[in-house]
């Protein structure tokens, strides 16, 4: 096969446009609700509870402020009312995903919070649960966790809630990439005390911004609005008695959003259909996709892969760089994010576990067995001294667009296995 360059650019994850969204868009504009109320946020909250089954949506600026008000009303409620220059979690510790986004956990920082980061289960690629209890047995004073499902494929989130449940812990669900993907029936984002999910615009379905928070708890709801709304009180004049924030979703950017769910179930189907089709392509290669735990169904939000130890080339990377050496038969996400960038395609690395990022080295790391932090990035073959770290060093996320065609997908897949010759 004669492998070019695509002329148009194959995307990571790119939004997927459909119609509705401009005639939202259009009334919002027309009737004038171009604030941060209208029928649009109406409808994206009824919707977000209804499809999560939860009861109450609140529809917000992003997802990262739907989490951030979902920590500061969980450690109002575990520690009480903070002075005003102080946030509800100042100085206490609070578990969290390790191999994410750090905007899962940036909201933990803006409350004082310390995070600690609890290892990855290699059989979910999410927060292990094993290696949760152990960090339970050596910090029993900790009464929240915030864990986050990776790439739309579910984790155990459901044993991560029992075990907080045990512990009298909260648990907040970051479902930013989750949204529409199931656990034994049951929708992600519905599985945390609070919720939050993502409308971004490379997420499963998209405003081009936006997020919800996710609760049953109508106090919860009503005092995520009042904070999203500058904390105002009910009062005739502007009236403030604590902080707040300007974190409401538009009633345009909702108009987007509205108009995108009722093709949620139609992308992830083609998002399936993407990951098939590596899997099945990838077949006789020494590579894994991102494993599907028993009783879940994803959202196949983003086809990722990891390179089977031996068949690793030699890798390192430092803060900003990475090197390799080529070696016969072998590779590394690196030769292989260039090969798919030199035919015009999007790859990504697989998250940078939070453990090591330069601003939260010094921060406790637990692995199942206990304290991780001596050994960061001294991970070995078959062990279970650094999980996340090794899924680091050997995975990648693969261009994985529903608008991308089965054509260009084989090219992928050959360009994939070519970095093994």
């Amino acid at each position: 096969m004669e492998i070019k360059p695509f002329q148009k650019k194959v995307y990571l994850s790119s939004p997927t446009m459909h119609g509705d969204e401009l005639k939202y868009m259009t009334e919002a504009f027309e009737t004038n609700w171009m604030s941060t109320v209208g029928e649009n946020i109406n409808e994206v909250e009824r919707i977000a509870a209804e499809k999560a089954g939860m009861k109450y949506a609140v529809g917000l600026s992003c997802c990262t402020a739907a989490l951030h008000l979902c920590v500061k009303f969980a450690g109002e409620r575990l520690y009480g009312k903070p002075q005003i220059s102080h946030g509800a979690l100042e100085g206490r510790r609070v578990f969290c995903s390790d191999m994410t986004f750090d905007a899962t956990l940036n909201p933990v920082v803006y409350e004082g919070g310390i995070p600690v980061f609890i290892d990855t289960e290699a059989d979910s690629w999410n927060m292990d649960p094993i290696a949760l209890e152990k960090a339970f047995e050596m910090y029993p004073e900790v009464k929240l966790v915030v864990c986050a499902e990776l790439y739309g494929f579910p984790g155990r989130i459901d044993l991560i809630k029992q075990i907080c449940e045990r512990h009298g812990a909260l648990l907040i669900e970051d479902a930013a990439e989750a949204m529409g993907a199931t656990l034994n029936g049951k929708q992600c984002g519905s599985f945390g005390d609070y919720s939050a999910i993502s409308y971004n615009g490379n997420k499963i379905i998209t405003g081009s911004s936006g997020g919800c928070l996710l609760t049953n708890d109508i106090e919860v709801a009503n005092k995520a609005r009042k904070w999203s709304t500058q904390a105002r009180e009910n009062a005739p004049w502007y009236q403030h008695e604590e902080v707040g924030y300007n974190y409401r979703m538009s009633n345009v950017i909702a108009g987007v959003i509205r108009g995108q769910y009722p093709y949620l179930e139609e992308h992830i189907a083609q998002k399936k259909a993407v990951y098939e089709r590596y899997k099945k392509g990838f077949k006789d290669l020494p590579v894994k996709m991102n494993p599907i735990m028993e009783g879940s169904e994803p959202n196949y939000w983003l086809s990722g892969m990891i390179i089977d130890n031996e068949y690793m080339c030699r890798q390192v990377r430092d803060d900003s760089k990475a090197l390799y050496v080529k070696e016969k038969g072998k590779t590394c996400p690196t030769e292989i994010l260039e090969a798919i960038a030199a035919i015009n395609a999007e790859g990504r690395p697989i998250w940078k576990p939070m453990h090591m990022q330069p601003m939260y080295r010094l921060h406790e790391f637990i692995t199942r067995e206990g304290s991780g932090r001596a050994r960061t990035n001294a991970y070995i073959a078959g062990g279970v001294a650094d999980v996340g770290a090794d899924i680091f060093d050997r995975g990648l996320c693969l261009p994985s667009d529903n608008k991308m065609t089965a054509e260009q997908q084989e090219v992928i897949i050959e360009v994939v296995k070519r970095c093994f010759d």
